[in-house]
């Protein structure tokens, strides 16, 4: 059994850009469905969240329009419920990333608030990445290696193919037009190769050790990528 830290967001609101905070926090099916991967096959799940504060789940994230129906939503909401380590994260600040096999980022808007320009968060990041282990991030969680930033100002992950949740899909989900920035023009102008798939649809990229998922659709076959490096 190997121990996989999962790296939340704490925020629970967006700033947008006429400074109104938007309600937000992590995407549920994006925590839930890598979580259920990894446990059921044999491996310790640890959240960490800046500061350690317990996240906050998008309430949007649990309707039943973005769960294929309220059987779906009721599933994830109890999964949610059972998954003991969002209850009691680590602090971010406190994580020797050498103690785990795998991170992996969950998305919701929530890391475009926080993780985007978190240091800590950057540098795990950065440490990951040159240690070779699996490193996986869906969604809106690839707002957190903006942050990988040395000390000669350039992004540690530049010249990296990733996947992202697109222009395309912001636009379509109601939000482009409020959002101070979006996602995969902050990435492209970082240096980072964005390469993006169907609105929607599952869509996954590999590039070295780093696993990328565009949208929610994307979390559970990354998890099963992450599954196979693991060995």
């Amino acid at each position: 059994m190997s121990k996989i830290l999962f790296v939340v967001t704490g925020a629970d609101t967006w700033t947008l850009a006429d400074g109104t905070a938007h309600p937000t926090g992590f995407w549920a099916e994006e925590v839930v469905a890598p979580f259920e991967a990894f446990r059921d096959a044999g491996h310790e799940v640890v959240v960490a969240t800046p500061g350690g504060v317990v996240p906050t789940v998008d309430r949007a994230s649990l309707a039943p329009e973005v769960n294929g129906g309220r059987e779906n939503a009721d599933r994830i909401a109890a999964a949610l419920a059972s998954f003991s380590g969002l209850r009691r994260p680590v602090r971010l600040e406190d994580v020797r990333v050498e103690e785990f096999a795998a991170v992996f980022y969950p998305g919701g808007h929530g890391p475009m608030e926080d993780l985007a320009v978190n240091g800590d968060s950057g540098r795990l990041l950065v440490r990951a990445l040159e240690s070779g282990m699996p490193l996986g991030v869906v969604c809106h969680g690839p707002a957190a290696l903006l942050a990988a930033v040395g000390p000669d100002g350039v992004n540690a992950f530049a010249g990296h193919e990733v996947a992202a949740f697109t222009n395309a899909e912001e636009i379509q989900g109601g939000l482009a037009d409020r959002a101070p920035w979006l996602l995969q023009d902050r990435l492209t102008e970082a240096g980072l190769l964005v390469r993006a798939g169907e609105p929607w649809a599952p869509h996954v990229v590999t590039d070295r050790n780093l696993v990328t998922g565009q949208n929610p659709a994307s979390s559970a076959p990354l998890a099963q990528e992450l599954l196979k490096r693991l060995g």
